[in-house]
């Protein structure tokens, strides 16, 4: 199925042209529009963005620096796609952290703020009643913030925002599974009840058990749509990219693992329990 095309840069912005292109297309990775495994074509991503190919050249160059792009010799750019390990490794730190964040704003979030993650659940209640999953990921990314800034800390503000880029390439699978924006819904409620309450420990395992519930979503979505058959790529891709054929259909790489390593590896993209 094709993809929209990428809104055209405004040129009233004080940046460099350059730079607009690199976050225009930076954006377009994050949250899924260029599709992990998506083959970058300088001369069709310059028409959409309405620019020449020169700063889409340089601006895919930085992208692979920051390892959301890898350049096959002979082949081209393509979207990376992230292991199971990756995956694995990032939502441990994101439930540990998530966890912290709430027992911190058990002690520090005002009753202001709590108001405001009260206000979000509303929000994410209607989207599901719309069943508008493109909405949801973007209130429920706030919500994940707001919960963050009741924890006063900028410190680990900061650490979050790092991890939530790598885990926003798959939100929308995740919040797309069936039923999972309900019960999304529902843990998040929970957090802000205890927090509400004051009771830390309830706080921190909740938060904690939210990302392990998410996650799980995401291996379930990912699981089904194999199932189905819809690893939405070519198998020609994987030889003729330098691309391992066996991805799922978030753009999550499959380690197949050797005989006699651990069995403890993730297979289809998560950290063993649960994403978002």
């Amino acid at each position: 199925m094709p993809r929209e095309p990428l809104i055209p840069i405004r040129f009233d912005s004080y940046k460099p042209l350059r730079e607009l292109v690199f976050e225009s297309l930076r954006q377009a990775i994050m949250t899924g529009q260029l599709r992990p495994g998506e083959r970058l074509m300088e001369v069709q991503l310059a028409n959409e963005l309405g620019v020449s190919r020169t700063p889409v050249r340089e601006a895919i160059r930085k992208l692979e620096l920051e390892g959301l792009v890898v350049m096959i010799p002979r082949k081209g750019a393509y979207v990376s796609r992230m292991s199971t390990r990756d995956i694995q490794e990032v939502f441990e730190i994101r439930a540990t952290l998530e966890g912290l964040a709430a027992t911190l704003a058990v002690e520090r979030a005002t009753e202001q703020e709590l108001d405001e993650l009260q206000a979000l659940l509303g929000r994410i209640a209607e989207c599901i009643a719309r069943n508008d999953v493109k909405t949801m990921v973007e209130v429920d990314t706030e919500f994940h913030r707001q919960l963050f800034q009741c924890a006063h800390n900028s410190r680990l503000v900061q650490i979050m925002q790092n991890l939530r880029e790598y885990v926003q390439r798959f939100r929308s699978t995740s919040l797309a599974y069936p039923g999972r924006m309900k019960v999304a819904l529902d843990e998040h409620r929970q957090v802000v009840q205890a927090i509400r309450r004051r009771d830390r420990e309830q706080a921190q395992a909740l938060a904690y058990w939210h990302i392990v519930s998410a996650e799980k979503g995401l291996m379930d979505a990912i699981r089904q749509q194999e199932a189905a058959g819809q690893a939405g790529r070519p198998e020609s891709l994987g030889s003729a990219a330098g691309l391992p054929n066996s991805t799922g259909p978030a753009g999550i790489v499959q380690e197949h693992r050797q005989e006699g390593e651990s069995h403890g590896e993730v297979h289809s993209g998560g950290v063993g329990r649960g994403a978002q």
